[in-house]
């Protein structure tokens, strides 16, 4: 990494900084469903509703980023995304619930263009070698959000900071940081390409969607990531609440474990991957580790372990999520570097936006609606997410690597 321009290296903190902010407003309505549901008159299902509306932006807009940034930079689309992202919290501020459904809606939309941007960064202007390592450290930067969301963010608002006055914050940070992608992105990303560009996406778009190894890719990266997006960003306080007893603060620290062990895990596992030149053997132990972990979760006696241990466990393993990230991007043809990411993360959030209403939708259910839910009514909702992870694990299995380990050894093979 040391040939690569320091104003590349800045760029790429810049906007791995925007994915930290782009996190904490993920994560910060889980801290806050109280208040949100006193403000806009909601239940707590439909507090988790209308925060799960940021994947209905992310997920379709991952595809637009990313074919933005194949055509025209990262310098010219990533900060509209910031820009947009404070606009959208700005409007989450409001106290209306159809403006703030909207603004949640732009987050998710704006928000998109951070993960994409730091990866095309990574995968455009740093060695191959160092790819997951970088796309890892990226995703420690999300994660360090998330954790800032609940861990940071929970005593601001029990010390009595109005939830709304927090959204404004974060809405002005989000155009400050606009004005610094602008300053530091480099100003010749992408190539000019002549006309017939929608022609081009279209067939950027195909080429990557036609390929089982990118549809394999974001169905893997979707089943381990969702027991964060949904079990832990969303319920994961309730939870510890409602089925362990746990009062708000004790319940608060052992959720943001999962994101604390994202910290360590998406770096670590990116590196071991990097220094191994494969990438299924990461992914499958992690996988293996995070059904153990999500299982104990569930229905094992939180008592007879450590304080924190197993989230934190739970959090470093699922940072694998991250690896076919990775994948797609060497299973694809390097001038779609920026397609093929928008693709696997639209595949992955729209897992997400997708099982996010349903799995709220099923606890209102087995819970007849009570305020106060047990353990038996979470376990009944939430065991499917072991068969996803289960199902994670078989489509690795199913899946070619594609590390440079084995592209040395095709080349060494093809040589002789």
């Amino acid at each position: 990494m040391n040939h690569v321009a320091t104003g590349v290296k800045l760029a790429w903190l810049v906007t791995a900084l925007y994915y930290f902010y782009q996190y904490v407003l993920r994560s910060a309505p889980a801290v806050m469903m109280p208040e949100l549901s006193q403000a806009f008159g909601l239940t707590a299902m439909g507090v988790a509703s209308l925060a799960g509306l940021f994947y209905y932006g992310y997920s379709p807009f991952s595809l637009v980023a990313g074919v933005a940034l194949d055509r025209w930079g990262p310098r010219t689309v990533v900060p509209i995304g910031a820009a947009a992202i404070g606009v959208g919290a700005l409007l989450f501020a409001s106290g209306s619930s159809s403006l703030a459904g909207v603004g949640r809606l732009v987050q998710g939309a704006g928000g998109v263009f951070a993960l994409l941007g730091a990866v095309y960064l990574a995968t455009t202007y740093f060695p191959p070698s160092r790819a997951a390592t970088l796309i890892g450290a990226t995703q420690m930067c999300g994660m360090a959000g998330g954790f800032a969301g609940q861990f940071m963010v929970a005593p601001a608002i029990t010390a009595g900071l109005p939830w709304n006055r927090f959204w404004v914050y974060m809405g002005f940070a989000g155009l400050a940081l606009s004005v610094l992608l602008l300053a530091s992105l480099p100003r010749t990303a992408a190539p000019q390409r002549s006309g017939g560009w929608l022609k081009q996406a279209g067939h950027a778009l195909a080429t990557v969607f036609s390929n089982p190894q990118s549809i394999m890719c974001g169905l893997i990266a979707g089943l381990i990531f969702i027991p964060t997006t949904i079990f832990d960003m969303v319920w994961g306080v309730r939870y510890l609440q409602e089925a362990h007893g746990f009062d708000y603060g004790e319940a608060v620290m052992r959720s943001s474990m999962v994101p604390l062990g994202w910290i360590i895990g998406c770096p670590l596992l990116g590196l071991i991957s990097d220094r191994l030149g494969r990438r299924k053997p990461v992914i499958l132990v992690s996988a293996l580790v995070l059904l153990a972990c999500l299982a104990w979760i569930l229905f094992g006696p939180h008592e007879q372990l450590p304080p924190y241990a197993v989230g934190f466990v739970a959090g470093v393993s699922s940072g694998a999520a991250m690896i076919p990230y990775t994948v797609i991007k060497e299973a694809n043809p390097a001038n779609m570097s920026g397609t093929a990411t928008g693709v696997i993360n639209f595949l992955n959030f729209t897992l997400s936006a997708l099982l996010g209403p349903l799995f709220s939708g099923r606890l209102g259910q087995v819970s007849s609606g009570l305020s106060a839910r047990t353990l038996e009514h979470y376990q009944t909702t939430f065991w499917p997410l072991l068969g996803g992870v289960a199902l994670a694990i078989v489509l690795t299995l199913l899946l070619r690597e594609t590390g440079t380990a084995t592209r040395r050894s095709v080349a060494a093979a093809t040589s002789s």
